[in-house]
C-alpha cells in the first residue's frame, strides 16, 4: 500500500495539519544539495545533473564511508516503470565508473575542491582508490509513491539489486512548509545488498560474517577482547548493519590497517550503548561506567542515530593487533558488519581457520 505520513499538532486538542506540496522537485533537489543530511548524514554528495549515457543528467551522485556509490534520482513526475528503468540504466552507467571520472565529477561540483582530501576530512581516513565504486546503491527519491512502485522496489531488492525509496511528504503549518522523511526499505537491508552488487566473482554465502572493528580514538580492541563485544557508531551507516547479527552467527573480525584479530560467537542482538552491560569482578555493569581506553561515543548515547551499538561476542579465538593476520588478497571492507559473497571471502575464510584453530571450539 502507498507509503503516507499523518502529522498533528501537539495540544489539548490535536490538530492535524493539512498536507501541501512544492512547487516542484528540483526545489527539493535543490534543498538535498544544501543540506545532504536530509537523505544521510554518512554520505558525501559529489555530483549534481551529472551527464551519463547520451548526455541524459542523473540527478545527483554520492559517496558512502567505504567507497561505494550512491546514485539518486528524483521521481519528477514520471511514472514509476519509467522513474525505476531510468535509474537502472544510470546504475549500469555508475558501475563502469573509473576512479579519475568520479574525481573529475566531484571537482566539477565542488568548484575545484579534492575528492580524497574532502573524503578523509568527513570520514577520518584516507580513500582507497581499489574500494572507490566496488559496489553502489540506487535511490529514488519521491514527493510521491504509489504501490506499483513499492512493488518494483519490493522486487529487484529481494533479488538482490540494491535500490531503495526515500518519501518526502510536505505539510502547511501556518504559513511554514514542513517537510517528513520516510523510507520504504530499512536502510541496512538495501546497504547489506548494496555490499555485493558488483561482485564479479560472487558465490553463495558461506555462512560467515565479517565484521570491521574500528580500533581508534572512539573503541579500543583490547577492550573489545577482554570483556566480549564488537560495536560501532558515530551515524547509521557504521552502527545498523549490526542488526544483521542474531545468536549463535560466526563472526570474523577486522581491525583496519592490522588485520584479522578474532573469531566469536554472537550472544546477544545489538544494544544502544546505554543499555549494554559487561560482565566485571563486580558482576554485571553498564559498559560506558567500565570502558575507559575510548570514547564510544558517549557524547551521543541519548542519539539514537549517533551513538554507539553493541554485540555481546564470545570470543573463540583471538589476537593482539602485534599479530592480527593480514595477508594479500585477504578480504577486507569498511562497513561495520556484512555477508560477503565475494569469493576471496571464502578463501579468507578458509586462510583464517589455519590461524584461528579454536574458531570451531564449543563456546564456554
Amino acid at each position: 500500500m502507498p507509503v503516507k505520513t499523518h502529522l498533528w499538532k501537539v495540544g489539548s486538542t490535536p490538530q492535524i495539519l493539512v498536507e501541501s506540496r512544492l512547487d516542484s522537485e528540483k526545489e527539493l533537489e535543490n534543498m538535498i544539495v544544501q543540506e545532504p543530511g536530509m537523505l544521510s548524514d554518512e554520505w558525501l554528495l559529489i555530483g549534481q545533473q551529472v551527464r551519463t549515457y547520451n548526455n541524459k543528467p542523473l540527478d545527483l551522485l554520492a559517496i558512502a564511508p567505504d567507497g561505494s556509490l550512491i546514485l539518486i534520482e528524483l521521481k519528477r513526475d514520471r511514472t514509476p516503470r519509467e522513474v525505476v528503468a531510468q535509474a537502472l540504466d544510470y546504475a549500469s552507467w555508475v558501475e563502469s565508473l573509473e576512479p579519475e571520472h568520479i574525481v573529475e565529477i566531484y571537482h566539477k561540483f565542488s568548484s575545484g575542491r579534492d575528492l580524497s582530501e574532502c573524503f578523509s576530512n568527513k570520514y577520518k581516513r584516507d580513500l582507497d582508490e581499489d574500494e572507490l565504486n566496488q559496489n553502489h546503491q540506487i535511490l529514488i527519491v519521491a514527493a510521491e509513491l504509489d504501490t506499483s512502485t513499492e512493488r518494483i522496489v519490493n522486487y529487484l531488492n529481494n533479488r538482490n539489486v540494491a535500490i531503495n525509496v526515500l518519501f518526502f511528504q510536505i505539510f502547511s503549518y501556518g504559513d511554514e512548509k514542513i517537510l517528513s522523511r520516510t523510507w520504504l526499505l530499512d536502510p541496512v537491508e538495501t546497504q547489506s545488498v548494496g555490499l555485493n552488487t558488483k561482485s564479479k566473482n560472487a558465490e553463495p554465502w558461506n555462512g560467515e560474517f565479517y565484521s570491521s572493528y574500528g580500533h581508534s580514538g572512539a573503541r579500543s580492541w583490547g577492550e573489545a577482547k577482554k570483556y566480549g563485544f564488537i560495536c560501532g557508531g558515530g551515524g547509521a551507516w557504521y552502527s545498523r548493519t549490526l542488526q544483521l547479527l542474531q545468536p549463535g552467527d560466526r563472526v570474523w573480525v577486522k581491525v583496519p590497517g592490522s588485520g584479522f584479530v578474532g573469531v566469536g560467537n554472537v550472544v546477544s542482538e545489538v544494544k544502544p550503548a546505554k543499555e549494554f552491560f559487561i560482565t566485571t569482578d563486580q558482576g554485571d555493569s553498564p559498559a560506558l561506567d567500565v570502558l575507559s581506553e575510548g570514547t564510544y561515543h558517549r557524547e551521543f548515547a541519548d542519539d539514537e542515530e549517533k551513538c554507539e551499538y553493541f554485540v555481546s561476542i564470545d570470543w573463540l579465538d583471538t589476537k593482539d593487533l602485534d599479530d592480527a593476520v593480514q595477508e594479500f588478497g585477504m578480504f577486507g571492507n569498511q562497513n561495520t558488519v556484512c555477508k560477503p559473497t565475494a569469493s576471496k571471502w571464502r578463501s579468507t575464510v578458509e586462510r583464517l581457520k589455519e590461524k584461528f584453530p579454536g574458531y570451531n571450539e564449543s563456546s564456554t
